[in-house]
């Protein structure tokens, strides 16, 4: 009898754990979708904000960029400055500074306080999605860890339908106010919930000083691995950037139809993450080569067509089927020439990817903002065709490296 009780406990013991297991996946699925809806909230409602705060379009997109670039430069900051430390101490003041900034914008009155909350924002969401990276192979296993980690990035898919649509809708209706109060409540429920469930330990808590960790910068492949997003999510959001006006002043689109065509946008950017995963998953880096060739012919063709419709929107929509395919590519590369000849760098490893996503962003963005203050809106996407053949051939370079190496 006191065996099989002990059988039945042990049982039940099993049960909770991978319960437990499970909820903590699903909440780092969550940390990217809260994170993915305070970055791109901005973006559907980029007309409001320069209505009701008196700026220009143009410098509405430096609350993208200004966002971009603080992030690329402080999340492989802080993972070289904070390998001494716990990786759930450090969790847990970068969710209290990623609360702060989301009630910072929230609340802001004017366009600086707004740009300032928004520069706070960028400094801490790569590293605090880095971190919640690193809690994947520990929770999902070694079979499972790129599902999981397919899922994780596939959030800031359905953060980009959610924020920007339903965005643009708050704010032309209630105000944008209401729309960044819900991505607040977002962050703030998110935040409880791991700092109450996540374990306390793990195996990536021994310490990293910083040399051991920056030695992966020296990686040739991996400078040019961070090059194919600078130029790859570059020639994306030379357009993406400013993709509101776009279909407002190019396409011609009223609110309710910009708010439309920016749900299916983000429903498509969804699939494109579920292709990362496969095409990485059969065909690695090499696979880059055609995704961003096809994106370059998109792009010009959104330029050819100008405002000719329905045609104008098949390639915007093409645009988005490609928009993320990089992204489960270009992690593998990174975290295989960590594992390899860098093992204490995973953490580092581990923010490259949204340290690249975002140099790419805040490039793109400022290209597309000297795009549309100049040559006008309609020809981004001829400049972004131009920044796709880069990234293309910055692949090739990758690839060679690679095979160098080895």
């Amino acid at each position: 009898m006191d065996q099989e009780q002990t059988t039945m406990a042990r049982r039940t013991r099993g049960s909770e754990v991978a319960a437990l297991t499970w909820v903590r996946l699903a909440l780092l699925v969550l940390l990217g979708f809260s994170l993915g809806c305070s970055e791109f909230i901005v973006i559907g409602i980029q007309t409001n904000l320069a209505h009701d705060l008196g700026v220009s379009i143009a410098q509405t997109g430096q609350l993208i960029s200004l966002f971009a670039l603080p992030y690329a430069v402080m999340t492989p900051l802080l993972a070289l400055l904070t390998g001494r430390f716990r990786r759930y101490t450090v969790m847990l003041a970068y969710l209290a500074l990623f609360c702060l900034a989301n009630v910072a914008s929230a609340f802001a009155t004017g366009f600086g306080v707004l740009l300032a909350a928004r520069m706070v924002l960028g400094s801490i969401s790569g590293a605090l999605l880095a971190v919640g990276v690193t809690f994947i192979p520990e929770l999902a296993g070694p079979r499972r860890s790129s599902l999981a980690l397919t899922l994780v990035y596939s959030s800031y898919s359905v953060a980009l339908i959610v924020s920007t649509s339903v965005g643009k809708v708050l704010a032309s209706t209630v105000g944008w106010h209401v729309a960044m109060y819900g991505t607040l409540a977002l962050a703030l429920a998110t935040s409880v919930l791991l700092a109450l469930l996540m374990p306390r330990t793990g195996q990536t808590d021994e310490p990293a000083t910083f040399a051991e960790q920056a030695r992966l910068l020296k990686e040739p492949s991996i400078l040019t691995g961070i090059l194919v997003f600078v130029f790859g999510i570059g020639s994306v959001y030379t357009f993406y950037g400013y993709v509101t006006p776009y279909l407002e002043q190019v396409l011609g689109m009223g609110t309710v139809r910009v708010s439309e065509t920016l749900l299916a946008y983000g429903a498509v950017t969804f699939v494109s993450n579920l292709m990362s995963g496969w095409l990485d998953a059969r065909f690695g880096l090499r696979s880059l080569l055609i995704t961003f060739l096809a994106q370059a012919l998109a792009l010009a063709g959104m330029f050819v067509v100008g405002p000719t419709m329905p045609l104008a929107l098949a390639f915007v929509m093409v645009v988005a089927l490609l928009m993320y395919v990089a992204s489960i590519p270009s992690v593998s590369n990174f975290m295989g020439v960590a594992r390899r000849r860098h093992p204490k760098a995973l953490t580092l490893a581990s923010s490259l990817e949204p340290l690249s996503f975002n140099v790419g962003i805040a490039f793109g963005t400022l290209v597309g903002g000297a795009v549309v203050s100049g040559p006008g809106i309609r020809t981004v996407g001829l400049v972004g065709a131009v920044l796709a053949l880069a990234a293309a051939a910055m692949v090739t370079v990758t690839l060679k490296l690679g095979r160098r190496r080895a």
